[in-house]
């Protein structure tokens, strides 16, 4: 019973992902959460599931070469070795995980509410990099290759922490440095970047801290497949300005509720 209701699971968020286009790991380590398992095994465990599930939209992408790999390489330099640092570092400051629960669990919520942030404010957003205001504006477009290094080693830290901003976040990040690069690139680079990520992320959890559960990811995984490519044949049929903002709203009050636990 309980492998159908991770099956269910699994497709109830692979079809919110294809109707709204918000990433995946926002929806299921809350969801594995409220199931009852241990923060540290929800986010192991969605970070490979996001890895093999946006697998596929990276082959799609590059077929319309709609990639940017130098911004993807610059973005990686950043995010891997720090991803691997950051496993590296729980796996040798702390004896086990309960005592770095606190830590998964206030970088969750963080990471929560900036992507609900993002997914409300992302028109203003892609208006505002068109126009930059000030020097600082000014600065992060004149210098986006360092800054885009830097940015990676962020997401590379709180992706590992907190399976969340590979996704939206960091496509709010390419909107605001590379403002001519069109929508369709910012989402396949995008897409291309978080997939070794998750993907260095999730081993790391997996071999360095042992905080995945397979038999859940399988089940995960059989849910979302099919009904990811559904949601994304169904989305030109429903108001995605509609469901993205009561998506957003659901995940701030979750990133609220995890960050000040």
């Amino acid at each position: 019973m309980d492998f159908l209701l991770y099956i269910a699971a699994g497709a109830g968020v692979g079809l919110a992902v294809g109707l709204t286009g918000v990433g995946g790991g926002s929806l299921m380590t809350p969801l594995l959460i409220l199931f009852g398992f241990p923060y540290h095994v929800a986010i192991g465990t969605d970070l490979l599931y996001a890895a093999i599930t946006k697998a596929g939209g990276v082959v799609a992408h590059r077929r319309q070469k709609s990639v940017q790999w130098s911004i993807v390489r610059h973005l990686a330099l950043g995010s891997i070795p720090a991803s691997l640092v950051t496993a590296l570092l729980l796996k040798t400051i702390f004896t086990d995980a309960e005592q770095y629960q606190d830590l998964l669990t206030r970088s969750l919520g963080i990471m929560l509410m900036l992507t609900a942030l993002v997914i409300l404010f992302r028109r203003f957003l892609r208006q505002a990099s068109d126009r930059p205001q000030g020097s600082i504006g000014l600065f992060f477009q004149e210098h986006a290759t360092i800054v885009t290094t830097v940015s990676g080693i962020f997401l590379g830290i709180f992706v590992t922490l907190s399976s969340v901003g590979a996704g939206a976040f960091c496509a709010a990040l390419l909107m605001t440095l590379y403002p001519r690069l069109p929508a369709l690139h910012v989402v396949g680079t995008d897409i291309a970047h978080a997939v070794p990520l998750t993907l260095i992320a999730g081993l790391g959890h997996l071999l360095l801290l042992g905080n995945v559960d397979l038999i859940l990811l399988v089940s995960l995984l059989v849910g979302s497949l099919p009904a990811i490519h559904l949601g994304t044949r169904l989305a030109a049929r429903m108001p995605s300005h509609v469901l993205q903002p009561i998506l957003a709203a659901l995940l701030l009050g979750m990133g609220f509720k995890f960050a000040w636990l």
